[in-house]
């Protein structure tokens, strides 16, 4: 199964970037549509969108200054084999778009890119270092699999993202 093509343009606020697509995503053909993922919810209560948005509305997020792509696109996630991740594919789209924001929606992610790209294991918020022009945020993923998932100090996940929608505005 395919992954999903990235939803990007030009003077975007923000761009979330996944790992990579879930197996359920891209059978329905939108970015975080399994039933347990959060991310529409945590868009819209973190004020990051004007209102709320749901799987179907992912292609017109540029409108609301937003974009979505993953590290490894193309593909679907699968737990039982290693992503290959496009680092050097994601900065280059950076360079290209040019968002003021890259918010990752994993901690793995924004992980394997700090590796690639030479600095230390990132936590949770606004990293020192940028891709490109956009300044790089790293949130708690959405996924309900990360319902009880500490949060670096936090009590929730929506503090994480209200605090990048408090940044992007």
């Amino acid at each position: 199964m395919a992954g999903l093509a990235p939803i990007l343009a030009s003077d975007l606020r923000v761009v979330f970037c996944g790992t990579a697509v879930a197996e359920r995503s891209a059978a329905r053909g939108h970015y975080y549509a399994g039933a347990g993922n959060e991310f529409w919810s945590l868009l819209a209560d973190s004020s990051l969108s004007p209102v709320r948005l749901g799987p179907d509305d992912d292609v017109n997020l540029p409108a609301h200054g937003l974009g979505l792509t993953d590290l490894a696109p193309g593909v679907t996630q699968s737990h039982d084999r290693g992503l290959k991740y496009d680092v050097p594919g994601l900065v280059r789209s950076m360079e290209k778009w040019q968002p003021r924001f890259l918010a990752f929606t994993s901690k793995e992610g924004a992980t394997a890119t700090a590796k690639w790209l030479g600095h230390s294991t990132p936590g949770l918020g606004l990293q020192p270092w940028q891709i490109g022009p956009a300044r790089v945020f790293v949130l708690p993923s959405p996924s309900g699999a990360n319902r009880r998932a500490s949060y670096d100090g936090r009590s929730t996940r929506l503090e994480w993202w209200a605090e990048l929608g408090a940044l992007a505005r």
